[in-house]
């Protein structure tokens, strides 16, 4: 069985929130749903967990930062090609997300945005050449 990692995230409103992330491309497992929690699948091995601020409290008793205004992580997924980078951020955008939020990253060999969902959590996808992926980037970028 191969690894999977859970992430979660606190939301203040957990229906805006899981239509935000469909609207991106994750699927809602309704198993894993309920009132205070929603399983959103990105892929076989990657599942966010939008939990209520009242159910997040549960699990830790730190203080929950609030990612309109602060980050406590930036979420980076991979992507097939650019266009698939620019499309998941469009729709991020058209679900109510902000475009973004951190600086576009083209070197050519890779190419990364970002956008925050409605809550201020940001995400980063990115897209890098198979050529980077076999030398390693920093080889990459030391060649040109």
């Amino acid at each position: 069985m191969s690894q999977m990692i859970f992430i979660n995230l606190p939301v203040a409103d957990l229906e805006r929130s899981m239509a935000f992330y469909e609207a991106t491309g994750f699927t809602n497992d309704t198993k894993f749903t309920n009132h205070l929690a929603a399983c959103m699948v990105l892929s076989d091995d990657i599942r966010l967990m939008l939990l209520t601020h009242e159910f997040w409290s549960s699990f830790t008793d730190r203080r929950r930062v609030d990612p309109a205004s602060e980050a406590q992580v930036l979420l980076c997924i991979s992507r097939v090609n650019r266009e698939a980078v620019d499309a998941i951020t469009d729709a991020a955008v058209a679900a109510g997300g902000t475009a973004d939020p951190c600086p576009v990253q083209d070197y050519g060999f890779m190419y990364g945005r970002s956008f925050a969902d409605p809550d201020g959590h940001i995400w980063e996808p990115m897209w890098m050449s198979a050529e980077a992926v076999e030398k390693g980037p920093m080889e990459m970028s030391d060649a040109g």
